[in-house]
């Protein structure tokens, strides 16, 4: 009897791709891959695009009425077994409606099962013609509709699908601005009041924008007016409060290295987009020189882009938003790229409702995860409005729901009084 040598060949040859997905080759999860032969085949029949009132005011002490209705854009395939999926992306919707009407034949007749494969067609017609904007939102989204598709078909909530439970909760942070304000509050002068508001509610995790200038250089000035809300924190809340620092990509790299330093007496959880994400050198530059946590955020999109930042030593954190970044899968994908980098996740969620519960269900999954974002505006006045089983933080944690699928019980009636428009996009 022939044996064969235990080359890699004959181990992918006899494992198959389900093994190759622990050794982060970049299949799906066995967990996906068992659910979908299980489901049954099927085939996508419909795609409707869902906007929403721009004069929509949803109100509840928001700082800013402009900032205050739906900033984001549903996703709905129909499948002919009766199913339908939904996914996400935002902020806009124009280019996305026209996304979806020039990429309808490739996403029509398609198995929703058949993730990998979809994402991998729509990613190669759109990455021939220069990959991004729109069109990676809108592959985010489709490749949201077909996981909650499929954990529907299966009877199986999101995370089981990307290879479940690491953890029974999730830990949050909150976002702070002044345009998704708490109860009207603005930092600066009311540091210590939302402090202590999140303090109280279990949240000790705040993010927070101290550094301004209008210019990509950062005066002394602009400096230490910053420091002063980390010093705030820092010397009313000491440890309790954690505190990442998000500078919005707009300064340049002796800047970025001036602001470090400075951060670091103050142990801060990490300092995200310190400058633009163009390039991975400038980065590596950033993060040998400090010991504060440098983190790469949801301006990048897909595992190949993420790959330059881990191999260059350019982040300590790795961000995603799952509504950008290629969808949920794609999203476990990075995290477990990162993960053997020890590189721990930090989902972005200020979107919309599906985003949250979507980054929910990958950081009940991922091993490496480390906090989660949130917004207090968000979650106990816009998504409300739109989602009946918000999860809301207890203890400073949240938990993905175990519906099937992405698990939102969206409201009907957002339908019927006309804050939500349907589109039929295409249908076989």
């Amino acid at each position: 009897m022939h044996h064969d040598t235990p080359t890699r060949r004959t181990f992918v040859r006899h494992a198959g791709a389900g093994a190759l997905a622990a050794f982060g080759i970049g299949a799906l999860p066995p967990a996906t891959m068992a659910a979908a032969n299980n489901a049954g085949p099927m085939k996508i029949t419909q795609i409707d695009a869902i906007t929403f009132r721009k004069d929509l005011h949803i109100g509840g002490g928001n700082g800013s009425p402009k900032d205050d209705g739906a900033e984001f854009f549903w996703v709905r395939l129909h499948t002919d077994n009766g199913f339908t999926g939904m996914g996400e992306t935002y902020p806009f919707d124009g280019g996305e409606t026209g996304v979806l009407k020039d990429y309808a034949d490739l996403i029509l007749r398609h198995d929703p099962r058949d993730i990998d494969g979809l994402w991998r067609n729509y990613y190669h017609s759109m990455v021939m013609r220069n990959a991004g904007g729109a069109e990676m939102r809108v592959l985010s989204a489709i490749n949201m509709a077909q996981l909650d598709i499929l954990g529907q078909a299966a009877g199986l909530p999101l995370y089981r699908l990307l290879g479940g439970k690491t953890r029974s909760r999730v830990r949050v942070y909150n976002t702070t601005t002044d345009y998704w304000a708490i109860d009207d509050m603005k930092m600066g002068p009311d540091t210590m009041k939302i402090v202590r508001f999140l303090l109280d509610r279990g949240i000790t995790g705040i993010k927070i924008y101290p550094f301004r200038a209008p210019e990509t250089y950062l005066s002394n000035q602009s400096l230490e007016q910053g420091l002063k809300w980390i010093r705030d924190i820092r010397d009313n809340a000491g440890g309790k409060m954690d505190i990442c620092v998000d500078c919005w990509g707009n300064f340049d790299l002796p800047s970025a290295q001036r602001i470090a330093k400075a951060l670091e007496p103050y142990n801060i959880m990490y300092l995200e987009d310190a400058m633009m994400n163009h390039d991975p050198q400038a980065y590596a530059r950033l993060a040998s020189g400090t010991s504060v946590p440098i983190c790469m955020s949801e301006t990048l999109a897909t595992r190949y882009e993420y790959r330059q930042f881990f191999e260059a030593k350019a982040c300590s954190v790795a961000m995603y938003d799952v509504t950008w970044c290629g969808g949920p899968t794609e999203a476990k994908k990075i995290a477990d790229m990162a993960d053997t980098y020890f590189i721990p996740t930090s989902p972005h969620t200020c979107g919309g409702p599906l985003l949250y519960f979507c980054a929910a269900h990958v950081s009940m999954a991922a091993p490496n995860f480390l906090i989660m974002e949130s917004n207090y505006w968000k979650y106990a006045h816009q998504y409300p409005h739109f989602i009946n089983n918000v999860p809301v933080p207890v203890d400073g944690h949240v938990s993905a729901p175990e519906n099937p699928g992405i698990g939102a019980e969206i409201r009907p009636e957002i339908f019927r009084n006309g804050d939500a428009a349907v589109e039929i996009i295409a249908k076989l």
